[in-house]
Order: C-alpha cells, then structure tokens, then sequence
C-alpha cells in the first residue's frame, strides 16, 4: 500500500497530497515533523535510524521524525509516531516550523515544512527495529562537538534545526 503525504505552500497550508516515494523524488514541498527529548540531565535522546531507510540510513537523528497521516492533526501524529518509533510517550510542545531542502546521493530530495517538538523523558525507549537501529541519550556539549568533527554521521535536518531547539529547550526548562 502506497503511504501518502501532505504537500503544502511556504506559509504551511496545505494544498494537496502526493504518494510519499514520488515527493522525494520530485523533491516537492510536504508536511513533516521533528521531535527532541531531553531527559532531566539535559541529554537529548538521539536514534540511530534504521539502516535501510529510503535515506539517511545508519545517521544519528533527533528522537523521532515523521510525517503525519492525511487529515490527521500533527500534534497527535507526533505523539502516535513517539509510541510507533520509540516504545515511549512525552508531552510535546511545538516550538517552531522551518522549511529545508537537502538532496541526497541516492537522487530522494527531502523539501520539508518541518513542525518541531520538544519534551522531556527520563525512561528508556523501546524502539521498533524497523526504525530504529540504536538509541542514546548524549549531552549537548559533545553532541556539538561530535556533530562538528563528525558531521557526515548525522541527518542534514538534525544540523540544520539544533541550535534553535537548544534555544527553545533553555528557555522552557533551564529557567
């Protein structure tokens, strides 16, 4: 069964729907989102997906990304994701959106207007295998550090939104 997903304009409304494979291909505009958790050391839980994704197999990412169903809000498509991805629930409060576009080796093109999340968990994960290789949760300084030296072993979504989830997460929970 072929999974669909929402295209929309640079203001985020939506405009029409799109077989998932051809968008990344086409490279066309679509609805996704991203969610971080820090634990109550200030770790961010990172996940290792799996490593025969469409893209972007075997990089770390942020804790869980995805896109929401047709019609289905999402702030709920982030939480049912959490659950199906990771084996864990958190609240979520959306931050801020940002639109990229990153082209990848094998020809997909991700263009994603991209809702991001952030929340806290303390609990260890249970990921589905199917999309998650492996988990840990990393301290903000050697994750920079890492990510800096390293930088081909992360998504390009993750580099492009870390600084300002960093800066969200101060001002919610370092106050």
């Amino acid at each position: 069964m072929k999974e669909s997903v929402m295209l929309v304009n640079t203001s985020g409304q939506t405009t029409g729907t799109m077989d998932k494979m051809a968008v990344h291909r086409a490279g066309a505009l679509h609805r996704a989102f991203s969610i971080f958790l820090f634990n109550q050391q200030g770790q961010l839980l990172l996940q290792q997906r799996a490593f025969d994704k469409y893209h972007s197999g075997g990089l770390w990412t942020n804790t869980c990304c995805s896109h929401p169903g047709l019609g289905e809000p999402v702030t709920e498509a982030a939480h049912r994701r959490l659950r199906e991805e990771m084996g864990t629930v958190s609240e979520l409060t959306e931050v801020f959106q940002f639109i990229y576009r990153h082209e990848f080796e094998n020809g997909l093109i991700e263009h994603e207007y991209d809702h991001v999340f952030i929340g806290t968990a303390d609990d260890e994960p249970i990921p589905n295998p199917a999309e998650v290789a492996g988990f840990r949760y990393v301290d903000l300084d050697s994750l920079l550090s890492d990510i800096a030296s390293q930088p081909e072993q992360y998504t390009a979504w993750l580099k492009i939104s870390l600084e300002r989830v960093l800066e969200y997460y101060q001002q919610i929970y370092c106050l």
